[in-house]
């Protein structure tokens, strides 16, 4: 038995292959999978999949979905709050691990162990500094399968959306695209794989445009800063 752990569970790929790594390394006990929903629209934040999709995904797993619950565009004290939460009655329940799927942003892994050790849980990371391209290759290797859910479209336009990723995917991204979209290119559903008891079975729905305000820094002297837009593909449960 290893230490107890809770998964930060975006239901995409990185999240799903970095699971797969932390079941086979045997050196933790996951107690659950801890995944963010937008309450306003009953869907993963960022991603867009519906919750009713995620919960069929960790049931085919085997591992409980604890949620955190937040609103439409909670202010980031409003979201470390909420998180800080649920870590905190996770780490009651004898979680002394967090998992992340993150790869190489810095920053990103920084503020994650910061923000984590301040309630004595240590931050894991199964796919650190490994090589995108050999990960997306182990995935699809492996047996994984998924779909793009949303593109950013400063990044990629809408024919990527609604794509499963398989080499073809792979070989059309351009070239400043990061294969795995590890800067925030594309997001995915992952609905197959070795970590699944049977397939999570959904049709494709409509592929929508959403605008969002660009954040505005404190020395900012532009007034209105330029919108930014994703693409996203609704999944539909059957």
């Amino acid at each position: 038995m290893g230490e107890k752990a809770f998964f930060n569970w975006s239901g995409g790929k990185d999240s799903a292959l970095a699971l797969y790594k932390a079941m086979l390394s045997n050196e933790y006990t996951i107690q659950c999978l801890l995944t963010n929903i937008n309450r306003v629209h009953d869907r993963v934040s960022m991603h867009g999949v519906r919750r009713s999709l995620v919960e069929a995904q960790t049931a085919s797993i085997g591992l409980p979905l604890v949620t955190v619950e937040l609103p439409e565009e909670p202010s980031m004290q409003e979201y470390e709050t909420m998180m800080l939460e649920k870590v905190n009655a996770l780490k009651t329940s004898g979680c002394n691990k967090a998992i992340f799927g993150d790869i190489f942003l810095e920053d990103l892994k920084n503020y994650r162990e910061q923000k984590l050790k301040a309630a004595g849980i240590e931050c894991v990371f199964p796919l650190w500094k490994i090589d995108t391209t050999e990960l997306i290759k182990e995935f699809i290797d492996k047996g994984f399968k998924a779909i793009v859910v949303c593109v950013n479209e400063q990044y990629l336009n809408k024919s990527f959306c609604g794509r499963m990723i398989d080499a073809s995917f792979i070989n059309d991204l351009p070239s400043t695209v990061d294969v795995c979209g590890e800067n925030g290119e594309f997001h995915s559903f992952v609905f197959d794989g070795p970590i699944f008891k049977q397939p999570v079975q959904f049709n494709k729905g409509s592929i929508v445009n959403k605008k969002y305000k660009a954040p505005k820094a404190a020395d900012d002297n532009n007034e209105h800063p330029a919108d930014y837009g994703f693409y996203f593909c609704d999944l539909i449960p059957v």
